[in-house]
């Protein structure tokens, strides 16, 4: 059933996707190494900039105006509005690195239909690069402005040449994962921990093979899977389902997948 008296198309959804990732990145970008940067910290620790609120209050009455009959879930304002169709937004994945002056940090935009990610944008402006897919259309990146250019996921076959980006070491412990991590690090060909979305857009891009993190929400996962999918990859968490609340994710160039979630069974 319709939640309005007519549904727009996905591509009409990712030029909306599109639109907001470039108004985050102006404002973005007007306060990254800002002298007068405001930091909070949260209940959970972590730490919101005054960057984090202003792009995600932008994409939200922006969503308003243009999406009225959506619903949105936001990191730092929460859920919005019931709809099949839930905007799913992180307005700066990788806030430490933001306000550290570490150039990995962006917007990530996505469109979830009756609860699967079917549009995703991921803009990081201090990189250079936007990466967007929907869902049959396939998976683009854009360097600094220019033409974009189609994205496919590597061939690699055996874990022995693969390379595996982990993030964080400490949720892989706490979720009780670390020396699963450690048997599947002596079975690749090379680990590195490139962290928050650099990680998962390098693997769309066939750079890497392997990328995956513990203590992740709907947010921080959401615009990725159309992206590594369009891009022949595959998406699920650590147990292998394809949920976007069960605090893991596990990406793959699809050829490995399998093998990589049986090693971290155990």
């Amino acid at each position: 059933m319709s939640d309005s008296p007519a549904d727009p198309t996905l591509a009409d959804d990712l030029a909306v996707a599109l639109t907001l990732a470039a108004e985050a990145d102006l404002i973005a970008m007007d306060r990254y190494r800002s002298q007068d940067l405001g930091i909070q910290l949260k209940a959970d620790k972590s730490i919101v900039t005054d960057a984090d609120t202003r792009v995600e209050r932008m994409i939200r009455a922006h969503l308003e105006k243009a999406r009225p009959h959506d619903a949105v879930l936001g990191e730092e304002f929460g859920s919005a509005g019931e709809s099949r169709r839930q905007w799913i937004i992180d307005p700066i994945d990788g806030t430490s690195n933001f306000a550290r002056g570490v150039p990995i940090w962006g917007a990530l935009i996505a469109l979830a239909i009756d609860g699967v990610p079917a549009v995703g944008v991921v803009s990081a402006p201090a990189l250079g690069r936007r990466w967007w897919a929907s869902t049959g259309r396939g998976a683009w990146v854009q360097h600094d402005g220019g033409d974009a250019r189609p994205l496919r996921v590597s061939a690699v076959a055996a874990l022995e040449d693969a390379t595996l980006s982990y993030n964080n070491l400490q949720t892989w412990d706490q979720y009780g994962y670390l020396d699963r991590l450690i048997g599947l690090s002596r079975a690749v060909g090379r680990t590195r921990a490139f962290g928050d979305l650099w990680a998962y857009m390098l693997l769309a891009e066939g750079a890497i093979d392997i990328a995956g993190e513990f203590d992740v929400k709907p947010w921080d996962v959401a615009a990725l899977v159309p992206i590594i999918t369009e891009a022949g990859g595959r998406v699920t968490t650590a147990t292998g389902t394809e949920r976007l609340d069960e605090l893991s994710v596990i990406a793959t160039n699809g050829v490995l997948h399998d093998e990589v979630l049986e090693r971290l069974r155990g």
